[in-house]
């Protein structure tokens, strides 16, 4: 608490010159210090003085943006409704302090404040009745010097302080902020800066990623904040129109609120200061109602001496992007797929071709793909035009067993979305009725492609008239008796009835009471190649060709394991002229049964273990009974 001493004069001051009617209304507003006060009681001194508060200087604040100084005062005596003045002493003329506003006299302004509290960019605003704010919207350079707030008396007594001074200094605008490409700074400051915006049109779940640059050439100590928002496509742009989309805070907190700070939990969004002046953004998964102008936008703070932070320069929103998010879910109408022509006729050997028209396709980019694929029957793929552009065959038309058919799928140009589907040779497996599929894409974060559309056309039938393979088989043994140990041999004879060149494959099969399922024991394929397979026994298994169309089976060094129903199965194979094979047609023989008798030495055998063994146990039994009697009588004795 301050107390200040008064002297008594014996003689009231001299009087003061005349001034113009401000200087008047200043003296006279200050009259109470002028007149002689009376001394104080030292109850008067234990009761408290008048005090005027102001906050601590100095205040830091950037030219352009507004202020609010409070000022209270308290230990005073009279009405709660006090009156207050303010006052303002430049640099350079700091013994000179200029009127500003006042609570009592609309008139109490110097000529250089009149304009602009008449116009309300200085004004004064009471809080309550003994605390009032002193208010600037917008800060000039000559604003800076100390403000006091005086407070005219009400007491009874004079004592304590009448009036609180500060200090403020007004920085120029150093903030720069743009949502230009990284190392451009933009030729105007922050709240001025405007360049015009990307045009970017992305599909739903693709990822929009934004850049910021934002920096301050003040001298003074401050922090920055930038924040990303979007508004409406249609909305004007401001800060009402503004929603947030994530912020980085003065302490350095990365905020967002509403539906994406669900993205922010799910990592979805996210925020990163890169280096000392860019910022990025990144929205994955965007969804159509993402679509709008984005924008960034800079503030730079700076911490008053009692610890508060005050905003002081505030960059305009700068226009990084215009988005407009395309629903992933394509309509119905707009993917429209047809195909020609309606029906094929064709000879064996004869080149297939079809045409696809598509239309409402998305562009092939990084986030979203298409693909066209022709399918037969119930769904086989022939062949298909991946999202990569690399034409890849069904299974069943590029394997060992057919080989790599000659089969086209190529777009083309330069009528866009026509695709054209050629088989150079039809086999007659290709008849059926044909369909070009069309399904788009988009691309997830994890590089997963979903399927957001697709359309089929109608279906092309194919009639061919083929040559027709006729195919007969019979299997039989060599020798009708077969004993254990013999070489057992099947023989497989073949007829083919055709007027195209036919090749045959053929295998041997089993099925044995120990083996729960048919059994290849042995295959010869198209080429002449042989296969065989392990016995039981662990003998030997040989195949030849014995005729024409006559193939043997031999199975060595037969035992009872080998025993079974054997049968062998004919496949016929027409090659065509790209190379391909075609399977003309498959039939198996009736099974002949594979038994091993035993040898003479194993009859014989048998019936010697058994008169041995009955001997052996015959005359065990007469042994044990005579010595068994002699013994007993023995101990008689």
């Amino acid at each position: 608490m301050e107390f200040r001493a008064w002297c008594d004069l014996k003689h009231p001051p001299p009087s003061p010159p005349k001034l113009p009617a401000s200087g008047q209304r200043l003296l006279s507003s200050r009259a109470l210090f002028l007149s002689p006060p009376a001394p104080l009681s030292l109850s008067a001194v234990l009761s408290g003085a008048r005090e005027v508060h102001l906050p601590p200087g100095p205040l830091y604040r950037i030219e352009g943006t507004s202020i609010s100084i409070p000022c209270n005062v308290s230990e005073y005596e009279g009405p709660t409704l006090q009156k207050f003045e303010w006052f303002v002493y430049r640099p350079a003329a700091p013994d000179i302090s200029i009127g500003m506003v006042s609570t009592k006299d609309p008139k109490f302004p110097y000529a250089i404040f009149g304009p602009r509290v008449q116009s309300g960019d200085v004004s004064i605003h009471r809080v309550r009745g003994d605390a009032v704010e002193l208010r600037i919207k917008q800060l000039r350079t000559e604003d800076a010097g100390i403000y006091e707030c005086y407070t005219p008396t009400t007491d009874s007594k004079y004592h304590g302080s009448y009036s609180g001074k500060t200090e403020l200094r007004v920085l120029p605008d150093g903030l720069w902020v743009s949502a230009a490409s990284p190392g451009t700074k933009p030729s105007l400051r922050g709240r001025g800066a405007a360049s015009p915006p990307l045009q970017l049109t992305l599909t739903e779940s693709q990822e929009l990623e934004l850049s910021c640059t934002a920096l301050s050439e003040s001298q003074q100590h401050t922090h920055l904040s930038v924040s990303f928002g979007v508004s409406a496509p249609e909305a004007p742009v401001g800060r009402q129109t503004l929603q947030e989309v994530i912020g980085v805070r003065r302490d350095f907190a990365v905020e967002t609120d509403g539906r994406y700070g669900e993205q922010h939990r799910a990592q979805e969004l996210s925020l990163a200061k890169l280096g000392d002046q860019r910022y990025r953004m990144v929205l994955g998964r965007i969804r159509p109602e993402d679509a709008g102008t984005y924008h960034c936008t800079a503030g730079e703070w700076i911490q008053d001496p009692d610890g508060s932070w005050q905003q002081g320069a505030a960059g305009a929103p700068s226009p990084g992007a215009h988005l407009s998010a395309l629903s992933a879910s394509f309509p119905a109408s707009q993917l429209l797929v047809w195909a020609s022509p309606p029906e094929l006729r064709l000879r064996s050997g004869d080149a297939l071709e079809f045409l696809c028209n598509a239309s409402g396709l998305p562009s092939r980019t990084p986030h979203a793909a298409y693909t066209v694929a022709w399918e037969v029957g119930d769904g086989l793929l022939v062949a298909q035009l991946d999202t990569e552009g690399v034409v890849v065959l069904g299974e069943s038309y590029a394997n060992r067993e057919v080989g790599k058919r000659h089969i086209s799928l190529q777009k083309l140009a330069p009528a866009p979305g026509s695709y054209s589907l050629r088989i150079e040779s039809a086999q007659p497996g290709d008849v059926g009725d044909y369909r070009c599929v069309v399904r788009a894409y988009v691309r997830l974060p994890g590089a997963e492609l979903q399927e957001v559309a697709s359309a089929k056309s109608e279906p092309l039938m194919v009639h061919m008239k083929s040559e027709a393979v006729v195919l007969g088989v019979q299997a039989w043994l060599a020798t009708p008796s077969i004993y254990r140990g013999d070489t057992a041999e099947v023989l497989c004879n073949i007829s083919v009835d055709s007027t195209q060149a036919v090749r045959v494959a053929v295998g041997w099969w089993a099925e044995q009471e120990e083996e729960p399922l048919v059994k290849m024991v042995a295959s010869v394929s198209r080429e002449g190649v042989a296969e065989l397979s392990s016995r039981a026994s662990g003998g030997a298994v040989s195949v030849d060709k014995v005729g024409l169309l006559c193939h043997r089976l031999r199975i060595h060094g037969v035992e009872p394991s080998d025993a079974g129903r054997y049968h062998c199965a004919v496949t016929a194979w027409v090659r065509y002229p790209d190379q391909s094979w075609y399977n003309a047609g498959a039939i198996k023989s009736r099974s002949v049964i594979v038994y091993p008798y035993a040898l003479t030495m194993d009859t014989l055998f048998i019936p010697l273990i058994v008169g041995v063994s009955s001997a052996l146990f015959v005359g065990i039994t007469v042994l044990v009974s005579v010595t068994c009697c002699f013994m007993a009588r023995l101990r008689k004795r």
